[in-house]
């Protein structure tokens, strides 16, 4: 009879020792894979940072899947061979938009991935990462990002799906579904609420319970709901409590309310923050003892041996709360198939890594991605009648991956067959157009038929903006390892003044386009009416300056829509699509409160329209059906969403919010019927007493393309457990 994982982690854990079972909750993470590397490996620990992730810092290039894949089966056996009962150790890394341990596939950033408005084409890059990850034998990943972004000066914002309940939650499920059906341990992070008013990273939330749950937590189901086997705790507090040891979160909704059986780790660092950021304990055994009593499991990046044992001989650590957390470890060590097959193939490693079908997956990705936020009948670009053309800006010289989370520690993400935008026009031009380029704008932008600028910013972990201009002269992010921050480490600089450099461009010759290199939104204020075209393209990974190429020149004709609202300045922060309706008014004195644009927003060289609705409404779920004609010129995609209004419901509901969407292709001069349903958990709510389900209300289901762009109304009441449409 075969054994569930976790009754053979049952069977297992009746056999260990206590310094056994100790040594299950250590982790450790080294940064020097050099000769001295195995005498600073303990080999008992439970899990490790992968060493791949190292091992290229201080080379002339980068480790191989192979080296990798046979230094982590090194570590491994070693492992094995130390432990009495044979107990294989995790190992883990990051992998927000590519497995992080070397030089997988690079994908769009995860803001990027959001703008596509595609949950199938997200579910195929978690399979992507995570066979990557797999391949070399990192077996657990700190991913998906699925906090909700309401304040875009937060730095992380390009680590995640943007400002959207439903999006958010699509596609961070999404993401763990492809993840862990490549045999990978998913885990969604930062649980909770990671950042604080202002958008400061790690600072203390002020949110509400209401708030909480309506808006920040069902991200995080979603993931657990698409087989999530690990989840991060934050760095900050909620609720009087750092979240590290924040019963309410690990253990009273998580576990018990969800029905959550992995483990939680903590975030690098996060529970010695408990003793010197949140004075919440006076040493780090007492952290330790309370994190695990609260529902945290493991300790990252580093806690060794010493520190739990010191924990459970002063009696922080109980025996029952020890063997609740061990079984949870060893139950997901059994389920993701590491006892059973805990080595890899180095070779089977390299043909998969970076394969076409990857790569082909990343250029899909990227096409898909990318937004038009601007066009004065300048794109897309005629190439026949280009024969000289300007770009400028240094990001126009780098492959668009971001400086976030791309690449193996200390070492830039580098591919051979991975342009830069530079490279990618210049490839698809050929040696008969004249390509000029310079980082800053001269004179010779007068001369050029076209001109393009790509765009710098200075974002991240540990890098929020108070001021979302484009940086300008000599701003700089230095080189910061502190609190085991082990991302973003390079030092970064802009030295030109972007704004300026963008209006001499336009002065000097109108036909000119700007490109958004970036991972949030951005201030155009100072140019934004003058430019004739603008392009979002945020971090499109790898093979972006490709998908880039082709939509400027139409070859790709551009389907992306926001997933976060671009405000017209930090002054109007935070600003978000569905908020609650004002008493009064919602404006500043010199501000009408609208954004530069709005959620779900992106142009397309196609001109869609919406027709023949109907509406159906039986046993509680609702179907949309309409009619979708291109008129444009050109074959294209258009996202259709569909947002609901509620109005005399128990308590206030937000003026509108997204519950369905869907890309549909139509050809040009073609139209196609098509539909979006609702079901009835769409129309829940928490009530005035913080009850979950379908309570009375009057709502408007609001057809369009965009949250602002809403071409279609129709009624539907709920009353008595009902829903029905109104004519």
């Amino acid at each position: 009879m075969n054994k569930t994982p976790e009754n053979r982690a049952k069977e297992l854990l009746l056999k260990m020792t206590v310094e056994e079972k100790l040594h299950q909750l250590t982790s450790a993470m080294i940064f020097d894979i050099d000769d001295c590397y195995e005498m600073k490996r303990d080999p008992l620990c439970g899990s490790y940072r992968n060493p791949g992730h190292f091992m290229h810092h201080g080379k002339n290039k980068p480790a191989s899947a192979f080296e990798v894949c046979n230094r982590i089966n090194k570590d491994i056996k070693s492992s094995i061979d130390a432990q009495p009962n044979k107990i294989p150790p995790l190992e883990n890394g990051e992998a927000l938009h590519g497995a992080q341990w070397g030089m997988g596939t690079s994908f769009p950033q995860p803001i990027a991935m959001a703008s596509s408005f595609d949950t199938e084409l997200v579910k195929k890059i978690g399979r992507a990462i995570g066979e990557e990850c797999n391949a070399v034998g990192v077996r657990q990943v700190f991913s998906p990002v699925v906090n909700i972004v309401r304040d875009a000066r937060w730095g992380r914002t390009v680590e995640t799906y943007g400002e959207d309940v439903k999006l958010s939650s699509d596609m961070g499920g999404a993401m763990t579904y492809g993840l862990e059906k490549s045999g990978v341990i998913a885990t969604p992070k930062h649980f909770a609420d990671n950042y604080g008013a202002g958008g400061r990273d790690s600072n203390y939330s002020e949110t509400s319970e209401r708030t909480m749950r309506e808006t920040i937590l069902p991200p995080f189901e979603s993931c657990i709901r698409a087989g999530a086997q690990s989840v991060m705790a934050a760095y900050n507090a909620w609720d009087g409590i750092p979240c590290s040891a924040n019963e309410k979160l690990l253990t009273d909704i998580l576990r018990n309310e969800w029905g959550f059986r992995g483990f939680v780790v903590s975030d690098y660092s996060g529970v010695e923050g408990m003793v010197n950021g949140h004075k919440y304990c006076r040493n780090f055994s007492e952290a330790i003892g309370k994190a695990l009593e609260s529902g945290l499991d493991i300790v990252l990046p580093n806690n060794m041996y010493d520190n739990v044992l010191k924990a459970y001989k002063n009696g922080y650590i109980k025996d029952e709360i020890l063997d609740r957390s061990v079984l949870r470890i060893l139950t997901a060590k059994y389920k993701s198939g590491l006892f059973d097959n805990p080595y890899r193939d180095a070779d089977y490693a390299m043909s998969v890594v970076r394969c076409k079908k990857h790569k082909n997956l990343a250029l899909k990705a990227a096409e898909e991605s990318i937004i038009l936020l601007k066009n004065e009948q300048i794109l897309p670009l005629n190439k026949s009648k280009i024969k000289k053309i300007g770009i400028y800006g240094k990001s126009a010289n780098e492959i668009p991956v971001g400086k976030n989370y791309s690449g193996p520690y200390n070492y830039p993400w580098t591919g051979e067959d991975a342009p830069t935008p530079l490279e990618a026009i210049s490839n698809y031009l050929g040696k008969n157009v004249l390509i000029h380029y310079n980082e800053d704008v001269d004179d010779c932008a007068r001369e050029n038929d076209v001109n393009i600028y790509f765009t710098s910013i200075i974002e991240g972990e540990g890098a929020d903006r108070s001021d979302l201009r484009l940086p300008s002269i000599s701003l700089q992010k230095k080189k910061n390892n502190a609190g085991g921050i082990i991302v973003d480490n390079q030092i970064q600089t802009v030295k030109e003044n972007q704004e300026n450099e963008i209006l001499k461009m336009i002065d000097y010759n109108p036909f000119s386009i700007v490109v958004l290199l970036n991972g949030a939104p951005v201030d155009m204020m100072k140019w934004i009416k003058q430019c004739a075209a603008i392009i979002e393209a945020w971090y499109p990974g790898e093979q972006g300056a490709k998908a880039l190429t082709k939509i400027l020149f139409g070859e790709v004709n551009p389907s992306a829509k926001l997933p976060v609202t671009f405000p017209k300045n930090a002054g109007q922060l935070p600003l978000f699509y569905s908020y609650k309706p004002s008493g009064r008014g919602y404006a500043y004195c010199d501000d009408d409160g609208k954004p530069e644009f709005p959620f779900g927003f992106g142009l397309s060289y196609s001109k869609f329209t919406l027709s023949e609705y109907s509406i159906d409404c039986a046993n509680n779920k609702v179907k949309l059906s309409f009619s979708i004609e291109n008129k444009g010129q050109y074959d294209g995609t258009q996202v259709v969403q569909l947002y609901i209004s509620g109005s005399h419901c128990d308590v206030i509901r937000p003026v509108k919010e997204l519950k369905a969407y869907k890309r549909i292709t139509v050809n040009k001069g073609r139209k196609v019927k098509d539909c979006l349903c609702l079901e009835e958990n769409d129309f829940y709510y928490y009530n005035s007493q913080m009850e979950f389900g379908l309570f009375d209300g009057d709502y408007k289901l609001l057809l369009g393309f965009s949250s602002e762009d809403i071409i279609a109304s129709f009624k539907i009441k709920v009353k008595n457990n009902k829903i029905k449409a109104m004519k």
